[in-house]
């Protein structure tokens, strides 16, 4: 079992590393890109080559799962845990393990979703989105109209639009006895959960310290690798079939479509535009020809990927093994930490070191993926156990109620926090 968590550490420092980068973008193609990272360290750690030939559409829910809840507002709450009173800290930790827990429901629920799916056992995946919708706005009806349940005032409320998408995904793996899924999207929740209740006091006490560093990466950080850790450990842990079924050419074209040329170009054009880069780095040096060498190569990396991915998707699925995925991963995780460069103003002389530690996380993750180690667990367990699971939530809380504690002991007044109450 030792050797099986160095596959799920693995999992967690790539996820971990992309969640940081992603602290760059923000929002749902942010978490997305992260997100389809996510899943491929998943499909590369499992050894599995059916799996390899089911790769893009793996991906392609992590990322669509991942970044779902990229919706949510959270600046708000992050505020809140950096109070000085208990009750106002407490809370603001606690929202942000809600919250957390939300993006792994969505994503670690679709990715089990995917690999669940067989020929004799097909996700009605029409039904499914059709009830995430119909869960997003009675949620969001239910809980901010009716009952006026607001987590972030005054900003937005969106997640209760994830929370009624969330229990649609749960309530529909429940009635389809779908128990592997389950596992996975409770535990990738309660990973995610935990890591942005942390990750938000570890931004406090650096602060605190005054440690020179970005620390709000630090809290993206976190919730990437025990979102990461909660996902893998639901998957390997868990029993599949013995044979996922080759997707239909259809299913490879729009899933590679959507993961490395739609998500790139709508991060590119929000992100990484003329303009947009003018208005980040105005106070520089010749920001005019820093705007415009910084948008052309990003131009010409996205869609260098783009290419790249679409070259990969055309070739036999059958023959698609470790090197295979392992080439995927290398070029989406370079492309998201080199883009990350270009939007922090690197033409313009802006080297921030939380960017050259991701390449360092970057070199140790591919020397660990070229060794083996054995991911999925001798005796898998084959539906969770609801009562351990709520136990875990439960001490969980009582580490938010302490960390909360020591982090209103060890601070005054501080930029950037909020009262709720």
């Amino acid at each position: 079992m030792k050797k099986q968590w160095i596959s799920i550490l693995i999992v967690g420092m790539t996820f971990g590393t992309a969640w940081a980068i992603r602290g760059q973008f923000g929002h749902e193609p942010g978490a997305a890109w992260a997100g389809g990272i996510g899943g491929l360290a998943v499909v590369l750690a499992s050894k599995r080559k059916d799996w390899y030939s089911n790769v893009f559409s793996i991906v392609f829910a992590a990322a669509i799962g991942w970044g779902a809840s990229g919706m949510i507002s959270y600046g708000q709450v992050v505020g809140y845990g950096r109070s000085a009173n208990f009750p106002n800290a407490f809370y603001g930790l606690l929202m942000l393990f809600v919250i957390g827990s939300l993006y792994g429901i969505l994503g670690g629920g679709l990715v089990g979703l995917t690999l669940q799916s067989s020929e004799k056992n097909k996700v009605k995946w029409g039904a499914l989105f059709s009830e995430m919708v119909a869960g997003g706005i009675l949620g969001y009806y239910l809980l901010i109209v009716q009952l006026e349940w607001l987590m972030t005032p005054p900003r937005d409320e969106m997640w209760a639009v994830s929370f009624g998408a969330g229990f649609a995904v749960l309530w529909h793996m429940v009635r389809n006895n779908y128990h592997s899924p389950i596992r996975v999207a409770l535990y990738s929740a309660i990973g995610a959960g935990f890591g942005f209740a942390f990750g938000n006091f570890l931004q406090t006490l650096g602060t605190v310290m005054e440690i020179p560093f970005n620390m709000w990466n630090v809290m993206e950080y976190s919730i990437g690798f025990f979102g990461g850790i909660g996902m893998s450990y639901g998957v390997f842990s868990s029993p599949w079939k013995e044979e996922v079924p080759i997707p239909e050419k259809w299913e490879t074209n729009v899933a590679s479509l959507v993961v490395f040329v739609a998500i790139p170009l709508i991060i590119l054009t929000d992100s990484m535009g003329y303009n947009t880069l003018m208005e980040r780095i105005k106070d520089k040096n010749n920001p005019e020809m820093s705007a415009m060498i910084s948008t052309i190569c990003a131009t010409i990396i996205i869609l260098s990927m783009a290419v790249f991915g679409y070259l990969k998707s055309r070739k036999p699925k059958t023959h698609y093994g470790d090197k295979d995925v392992k080439q995927l991963l290398i070029v989406y995780l370079a492309a998201y930490i080199t883009t990350s460069y270009i939007v922090s103003g690197c033409f313009a002389g802006n080297f921030p070191l939380n960017h050259q530690l991701y390449w360092v996380n970057f070199v140790i993750i591919l020397i660990l993926f070229s060794k083996h180690f054995p991911s999925f667990f001798e005796n898998p367990i084959p539906k969770i156990n609801i009562n351990r699971w709520w136990l875990m939530v439960g001490g969980i809380v009582v580490v938010i109620m302490l960390l909360a504690w020591i982090s209103i002991n060890i601070h005054g007044e501080m930029p950037g926090a909020h009262n709720r109450f």
